[in-house]
């Protein structure tokens, strides 16, 4: 008994033994090991982070300023520095020590507080006291350049890797590619309109915000829309809404693209922010459109400028008009475009939605002798609005007037192929006009493949079509709803050849709608809400009847006509008033059942996945090991009555020799399926 107990002790010490060991080993050599099983992989460094993460050769400083009274004051500020703490743990592990991660808490009126206000970071106050807290990092390099993120804001999380990755690639690489920017929309602010403070819809004159995602990784800038040469240390050209461009320009950006510059074009049949803008004589604009006729019919691509593109799939809810009985309609011609984003593209493959207003389109010639690969797509239930429909815009109208046809149309596209000049010799000049001193030679063609982007909307840029624009205690803050900025940014990328942010842009869609859940309610509704709006429109009924009634009848006050009197209810009113009060009581029992009848299949849904989580799991995993446990017995029994001695101390090797204990044979099959030469009496 003793041998027993001892023998339970070194096992159970064995066993904590093990458990601690495996536990150490796992934080010493398996702490960066994780399983992430969310569909889009969210806790997972993508390929990008990882590409800049193993350029890196030389060390990279981050400090995390983080003070831990905003966590005890707001816990989900706490949840989310963890996040930040655990991603910044990640990034210096896989970085193979290029990575130096440092964490301060800036106590009030402290050195590290005056470190992170030296940095730029942002301090927000906490309570009525004045104390403010700190939530940013700042990032330096060898070169003592630095870059930060002065609040890490919870509307931000999904875009966390976006913004920690594009800070260690803007401190790894100095040299940005140059970008140049023509376009008529102030893109860059508008001086006017922020004095006078209008302009874009929450952008007050204020730049685009696209634009700065844009100057965020590149050297970007401006090319007047007259040029006649563009500069050769450009790399990659974005023309952007330029109405009635000359043959000159156009002939520049030709000369451009045969040297081998990569070309992103955005014309637009009517351009919405263009049209927001009064004209000199303070009336709307008669033309917003941009084209480059020249150009793309030279170079095979289809584009239609009287034509605007509506979609029902993912067209925008607006306001009606005021003389209208409806109060929101849907405006086809502004419209999400979700299943049309080309995922196989990489600079499209992460976005989630991109929204167009009063789009065109495009196609590929059949003579074009470049490759013709779409990046937004309509939907299947789009067609065409004219123009002139859109420039004063009647969204009742235009949906009535709305037919579907023709099927999804090409919103934006990539192309690639050799090239030939879409002029023979450079254009004539207007009057007074001369050319720029060293003005290069013409090129007939291109040595290789060109690289283009054509988008058929410039709207893509505006801030109200994929941004809200906040104030955060004095800095404006802005919340991207959908992936215009990115897109755009993405593209530039890939043309500039730097990729190594593509897939983070949009990684931050992690919120997820319960689909299964909106369509089961929409259905209850469907099938319900005739009967709620009668009940509904009954009990109103008699809560009218019972307040007429409870007024009694001036009639009954007496022959006197005293107006003081008061009212004389009769029995036959009472009764009335009685009658009504138990309508309006059954009625609401009747509006409570059908309220519970429009989310009982959800309700059902919530139970099920409850005694899914808590009694089926559970209870699958122990009929297993119950199952596991049998088989395994089953097992045992027939390799012991296959004829073999039982494994064990005295069953190996020949039979001990010497006198056995006395008592009969046993007869017929040993027990347990042991040999056994006899028992004893």
């Amino acid at each position: 008994m003793q041998h027993r107990t001892l023998s339970a002790i070194v096992g159970v010490i064995a066993v904590a033994a093990i458990v601690v060991g495996v536990n150490m080993f796992a934080d010493a050599r398996l702490d960066n090991v994780r399983v992430d099983l969310t569909q889009q992989h969210l806790y997972t460094l993508a390929p990008g982070t990882r590409q800049v993460l193993a350029g890196l050769k030389d060390p990279i400083t981050l400090k995390l300023f983080y003070s831990r009274k905003l966590g005890a004051a707001v816990p989900s500020y706490g949840a989310y520095a963890d996040r930040v703490r655990e991603m910044l743990q990640q990034y210096a592990s896989v970085s193979n020590g290029k990575i130096r991660v440092g964490y301060y808490d800036p106590e009030p009126f402290s050195d590290t507080e005056d470190q992170a206000l030296a940095y730029g970071l942002q301090g927000v106050p906490i309570d009525q006291s004045g104390e403010q807290v700190y939530f940013g990092l700042a990032g330096s390099n060898m070169l003592d350049d630095e870059r930060t993120v002065a609040f890490f804001q919870p509307e931000r999380e999904p875009f966390l890797e976006y913004d920690l990755t594009k800070l260690i690639y803007e401190l790894s690489n100095p040299k940005r590619p140059v970008v140049g920017v023509m376009s008529a929309l102030p893109l860059d602010g508008d001086p006017r309109a922020m004095m006078m403070n209008q302009g874009r819809p929450g952008g007050g004159g204020q730049p685009y915000a696209s634009t700065m995602l844009l100057r965020q990784t590149n050297d970007v800038r401006t090319v007047p829309t007259d040029a006649q040469v563009i500069d050769p240390a450009i790399q990659v050209l974005l023309v952007a809404e330029v109405p009635n461009i000359s043959a000159p320009t156009q002939y520049a950006i030709d000369q451009f693209v045969m040297r081998g510059g990569r070309l992103m074009v955005m014309v637009d049949p009517w351009n919405e922010a263009m049209a927001a803008i009064p004209s000199p004589t303070g009336m709307p604009p008669d033309n917003t459109g941009s084209d480059l006729p020249t150009l793309l019919k030279a170079w095979g691509i289809e584009y239609d400028p009287k034509q605007v593109v509506g979609d029902l799939d993912g067209a925008w809810r607006v306001r009606a008009n005021p003389g209208d009985r409806v109060q929101a309609v849907d405006y086809v011609a502004w419209f999400n475009i979700r299943d049309g984003i080309n995922h196989d593209d990489p600079a499209t493959a992460d976005l989630q939605q991109v929204t167009v207003a009063s789009s065109g389109f495009i196609a590929k010639a059949p003579n074009s002798p470049l490759s013709f690969t779409p990046l937004l797509v309509s939907g299947p239930q789009s067609g065409l609005v004219p123009i002139d429909a859109v420039k004063m815009p009647d969204p009742a109208k235009i949906l009535a007037d709305f037919k579907p046809a023709g099927g999804p149309r090409v919103i934006a596209a990539r192309l690639r192929g050799e090239l030939k000049s879409a002029f023979t010799e450079p254009p004539p000049l207007a009057k007074d006009a001369k050319r720029p001193d060293n003005f290069p030679a013409h090129i007939a063609e291109t040595k290789g493949a060109a690289n283009l982007v054509v988008v058929a909307d410039a709207d893509i840029l505006d801030d109200r079509y994929w941004v809200r624009i906040q104030d955060f205690f004095g800095q404006s803050q802005a919340t991207p709803f959908s992936d215009n900025g990115p897109f755009v940014a993405n593209l530039v990328d890939t043309l500039a050849g730097g990729d190594a942010l593509i897939g983070l842009r949009a990684r931050g869609a992690a919120a997820r709608p319960f689909v299964l859940v909106d369509q089961m309610q929409s259905a209850a509704e469907a099938q319900f809400r005739q009967t709620q709006q009668t009940l509904q429109q009954h009990l109103d009924a008699v809560q009218k009847q019972l307040q007429t009634l409870r007024q009694g009848n001036a009639a009954g006050t007496g022959q006197s006509g005293d107006q003081g009197a008061q009212p004389m209810i009769t029995l036959e009113q009472r009764a009335a008033i009685d009658a009504a009060r138990q309508d309006i009581v059954s009625t609401r029992q009747k509006l409570r059942a059908v309220q519970f009848e429009l989310n009982r299949d959800i309700a059902r849904l919530e139970t099920e996945l409850r005694l899914f989580d808590i009694v089926l799991v559970p209870a699958l995993l122990t009929i297993l090991a119950i199952g596991m446990g049998v088989v395994r017995r089953r097992r045992r029994s027939r390799s012991s009555s296959s004829g073999f001695p039982a494994s064990g101390p005295g069953t190996s090797g020949p039979p001990a020799s010497g006198p056995q204990p006395p008592g009969p044979p046993i007869s017929g099959p040993p027990a347990s399926g042991l040999a056994a030469s006899g028992s004893p009496p």
